[in-house]
This record gives structure tokens, sequence and C-alpha cells, in this order.
């Protein structure tokens, strides 16, 4: 498969464009667990996040967000001296903060999916420019979205980590125009185009 750029760093980075990157989500478990791989990445590296993946399942009770709400200082103990894992208490407790915070998003909306598929009216973006390469680091949606999500108390949520979930869980098509997976998830899934939105970078 011909693939954006970046993912021909390595055959990770390929796996993830050719199956995940970009296809849209509507499951919470597999959204949770979109989100807090980005949550985690600030500050490193996306090659970094799929190294340690396993990892993270492991830590994280394979992101199972009702379970991950749970836990308590002895599982922050736990993770961080799991072997290989990162070495961030504020990152791990940000993750314990957002599952909670996932909770209430579901109490409210039935479902996280339903709560930010909402954003787009349930359909894939597609920006102008953005097919030609013409990607920002974030732009006035994940802003919008950014604000909301820290006011119902998630962390690490910041604009250029939710435009990277955007981009992750589908509600965004960023991948090339020449990348065969841009027009399969255009045939696949309902989209809409719009104009550029405030973007940065």
């Amino acid at each position: 498969m011909s693939n954006c750029g970046w993912a021909d760093m390595n055959t990770a980075n390929r796996v993830y464009h050719d199956t995940e990157w970009g296809i849209p989500v509507h499951d919470d478990r597999q959204m949770f667990e979109h989100l807090t791989l980005e949550c985690l990445q600030c500050g490193l590296s996306w090659d970094l996040m799929l190294k340690k993946r396993e990892i993270f399942r492991q830590c994280f009770d394979n992101f199972a967000y009702d379970a991950v709400a749970r836990f308590d200082e002895t599982d922050v103990a736990r993770i961080l001296n799991t072997e290989g894992m990162i070495r961030s208490r504020r990152k791990i407790e940000a993750v314990i903060q957002n599952a909670r915070s996932y909770q209430k998003i579901r109490e409210e909306f039935g479902s996280f999916c339903a709560y930010i598929w909402a954003w787009s009216d349930g359909k894939t973006i597609l920006y102008e420019g953005h097919e030609k390469g013409r990607i920002p680091v974030s732009n006035g949606l994940s802003e919008r979205i950014s604000r909301d999500l820290k006011k119902r108390g998630f962390k690490y949520v910041g604009p250029i980590t939710v435009y990277s979930h955007l981009q992750a869980c589908g509600i965004i098509n960023d991948h090339g125009a020449d990348c065969p997976c841009y027009e399969k998830i255009n045939r696949t899934y309902p989209t809409v185009f719009m104009q550029r939105d405030a973007e940065v970078g």
C-alpha cells in the first residue's frame, strides 16, 4: 500500500497507518485507547508510543475505562514500577482522571463516541487543502473540543493533542490524496467537506 510519508519510518508506523489511523472509531474502549495514547505522547514521539503500546495495555487494564477509573495510589505505584513504562506520575494520574471524566461524559451522552462525533455531526471531515499535505498541528475545532474537555476535568488535552486524536479516530481524514486510505475512508464512511478552520502550524 502507498503510504503517507510519516508511515514509512518503520513497520510499526506502517501497520498503524494502514490499519488504524484515520479509520472512524465508534467503540468507546478503542476511543479511550486512542485518546490515552495521544495524552501519553505529550513531549514524546509517536514511535515510542507504538513501541510501548502493549506495556500501556498491561498497565491500564487494556484501556477498560471503568476499571481505570477505580485505580488508586497502589495502582499508580504499580504502573510506575512496571518495566518499560513511562516514568511520569502526572501522566499516569491524568489517565486515571480522564477515565473518571470519560465516565461522566458517557452518563450524559450515552457514550463518549456520541459526544465527540457530535462535533462533526457524525461525519468525517475533509478540510480544504489537507489532502495536498497542508496539514496544521491544531485548528479551531480541536481548540473548541480541548476547551470543553478541560472544563469536564480532562488532563493533557491541549488543542494539538486533540487534533492528533481527531485524526487518529477518523473525525478528520488527513491522509494524502494519493494514499489509498484516503479514498477508502471517503468511500466507506459519511464525509463532509469544510473550509480551513483557524489553523495553526
